[in-house]
């Protein structure tokens, strides 16, 4: 299974953009759905993520009111709204899903999507 993100550029301090993550091949069963994001010479950190059977999101602090999660559990794809942006939102962003019990934690996620960059100029 593989995961498509998509959406990524290049945008100025304030400015906004939308990221989109669908399976490249074969639909698949999971209980969460979200984004990390990976800045040059730093950990992956979680971003953002859905939990279909609460159909809630969860969001990381940095994000929390910039940024807005949504997704279709039956079409296994997860969208990340990015308002506000500022130049430390700049990172790769990966989609990722999975069945683990803690939606912050990247062992929770078992597909990742290849990332698309977002950089965010000040």
């Amino acid at each position: 299974v593989q995961l498509q993100a998509s959406g990524g550029g290049l945008v100025r301090a304030g400015g906004s953009l939308s990221l989109s993550c669908a399976p490249s091949g074969r639909t698949f069963s999971s209980e969460i759905m979200g984004w990390f994001r990976q800045a040059p010479g730093k950990e992956r950190e979680f971003v953002g993520a859905v939990s279909w059977g609460s159909d809630r999101p969860y969001y990381a602090d940095s994000v929390k009111g910039r940024f807005t999660i949504a997704g279709d559990n039956a079409k296994n794809t997860v969208y990340l709204r990015m308002n506000s942006l500022k130049p430390e939102d700049t990172a790769v962003y990966y989609c990722a899903a999975g069945h683990g019990m803690v939606i912050r934690s990247l062992s929770s996620y078992t597909y990742w999507g290849q990332g698309t960059q977002v950089t965010v100029s000040s």
